[in-house]
């Protein structure tokens, strides 16, 4: 267990000096122009009104910068997440109203408290349970959700947000009939530009160029009374601190939705920090990055805004732009409040289909069709895993989905690990090689004795298959009489009760035919555990296999 002031040693801003003060500066500016638009783009995909995505990137980006040890990761709600909260508050409230506002403030603050929890238990490790398989599937499925709520606002159909997707979908396609040729016509343009800008000049903030460009042609031209559809009039301010009303039993129906996000931000959120820290060279500490995770989300839910991950994409532009230190952040958050505060007019005539059109062009990325190829070639059972978790958080909800996935993780897991590689090891021409090669058709290491090697803990999963594989090495010894037996334990970690009683089982069947086992290369820890269980008795035990092959079979 860790306690928050030891999370908490470091410097503040590390990273920052006089030198890279103006570029620090300048970077900040740009994070602002990328953040605002995405982030209007996030609370319409959450179901939130803007302000929720702007309220995130002042006081909650604030103590994330101020507490974390990654110098460069930007902290916000990204695309996974936000609709993450939309599926699982939809069917709790409607979204956009006080309840649903209420319940997704509720769900930022669980998900602080458990990212604080997991920072001062030091359990970032659980993070590892997402694999890239899950990863996959869980973001394509989401991007893929995502992607039909936009693509009905670029071409101004109204479909039900809080419905499944595959309603959401025949929707859709009921109302194409109905579709707005100015939404259109304004949606492919932004799509356009934002496309074509990224690729040849991807520096320039086009997004918010867009933003601007659509805004000022909607309040020119009037388009809102040919049906397209804007933000309307925004009524901001200075973020407050409140505390989410809502009944315990609502509290309690947000854990696992709040866990799931915590997980999924974890995962990326550490993957990320860690990734970045490597190529510029300094060291991030993952439980003071979760402490500040944790932070942050409370910050988030006090304040207004919602769940709050990590962005890669920010990230990478931050460190195109040579930032090296949270300043940006900080930047971005001064900025956003002035907003805001003074700026709320600049909002009202955004048209929403050009706002969806920005979503979908961060969100396209995340549906990658060639990690599902390279799955399908590199491991079919994973691809299985993937295709589970992208079909779940489709069809059955996001939660339900990475429940699913997860299980399946454990199930590939504890069937590798039912499953070791088990070997006879064959001698080499020089007896002061330590290590024995692996053979094929080898019965016996040496005249008389056998040398096997289990490559996996021993635990009750496998502990058959180990009886199984110590009878079958005895049974094909051939004709020479088998004396010696010898265990290779360098690869077991661990044994557990159950397979304990089946190595009982092996000694006694191996005594009745008078062999003798012995073991080699037995870690530390690993003999504890054997004596423990009364599993060494007077045997001998030996530091390499070549010194039991020169005692047992000189």
């Amino acid at each position: 267990m860790l306690s928050i002031p030891r999370l908490l040693r470091g410097r503040v801003l590390a990273g920052l000096t006089p030198r890279t003060l103006p570029r620090e500066l300048l970077a900040g500016v740009t994070l602002l122009a990328i953040s605002v638009p995405v982030n209007l783009g996030y609370a319409q995909i959450a179901g939130l009104p803007p302000a929720a995505g702007l309220y995130t990137l002042i006081v909650p980006a604030v103590v994330y910068a101020l507490i974390a040890s990654s110098r460069q990761l930007v902290a916000s709600p990204d695309a996974a997440a936000s609709a993450l909260v939309a599926s699982s508050l939809g069917g709790m409230a409607i979204a956009g109203s006080g309840d649903y506002l209420a319940l997704a403030f509720a769900q930022a603050i669980i998900g602080g408290v458990v990212f604080v929890f997991c920072a001062v238990f030091n359990l970032g490790f659980l993070a590892d349970f997402l694999s890239k398989p899950i990863l996959i599937g869980f973001v394509s499925g989401l991007a893929l959700d995502i992607l039909v709520s936009e693509i009905a606002t670029m071409l101004g159909v109204r479909i039900t947000s809080s419905a499944g997707f595959l309603t959401r979908v025949a929707e859709l396609i009921a109302g194409l009939g109905e579709a707005n040729g100015w939404a259109i016509a304004v949606s492919a343009g932004s799509l356009a530009v934002l496309v074509l800008g990224r690729r040849f000049a991807p520096l320039v903030p086009w997004a918010l160029i867009v933003l601007a460009g659509s805004s000022s042609l909607v309040a020119f031209t009037g388009m809102e009374s040919l049906g397209v559809r804007t933000l309307g009039p925004v009524e901001l301010g200075a973020p407050t601190f409140s505390w989410p009303a809502i009944g315990w039993s609502q509290w309690l129906s947000l854990v696992p939705s709040a866990l799931s996000l915590t997980m999924v931000a974890m995962s990326e959120g550490l993957l990320v920090s860690r990734a970045f820290g490597e190529r510029r060279g300094y060291r991030v500490n993952p439980d003071r990055d979760l402490l500040a995770f944790g932070a942050a989300n409370i910050a988030s839910g006090l304040t207004g805004g919602f769940t709050i991950g990590s962005s890669t994409s920010r990230t990478a532009a931050m460190d195109h732009a040579g930032s090296r230190s949270q300043l940006p952040a900080l930047v971005t958050a001064a900025g956003t409040l002035l907003l805001v505060v003074f700026g709320t007019a600049l909002l009202e005539h955004i048209p929403s289909p050009v706002i969806a059109a920005v979503v979908a062009v961060a969100v396209l990325p995340l549906l990658d069709v060639r990690e599902f190829v390279s799955l399908w070639r590199q491991s079919r059972f994973e691809l299985g895993i993937a295709v589970s978790c992208f079909l779940g958080a489709l069809l059955i909800g996001p939660v339900a989905g990475i429940v699913i996935a997860v299980v399946l993780a454990l199930v590939n897991l504890a069937r590798r690990a039912a499953n070791p590689a088990i070997d006879v090891l064959s001698t080499t021409e020089s007896r002061e090689h330590s290590l024995l090669p692996v053979e094929d058709e080898v019965t016996q290491t040496a005249p008389g004795l056998i040398v096997l090697r289990f490559a996996a803990p021993l635990f009750f999963a496998n502990a058959g298959v180990f009886e199984e594989a110590v009878r079958n090495a005895v049974a094909e010894a051939g004709p020479d009489r088998l004396e010696h037996l010898v265990l290779d334990l360098e690869a077991v970690t661990d044994i557990d009760v159950t397979a304990a009683e089946r190595f009982h089982s092996v000694q006694d069947w191996l005594s009745e035919r008078g062999i003798l086992l012995h073991y080699s290369r037995v870690r530390p820890d690993l003999e504890l555990r054997l004596e423990h269980f009364s599993l060494i008795g007077d045997r001998t035990l030996y530091g390499t296999n070549q010194a039991a092959i020169d005692a047992l079979a000189p």
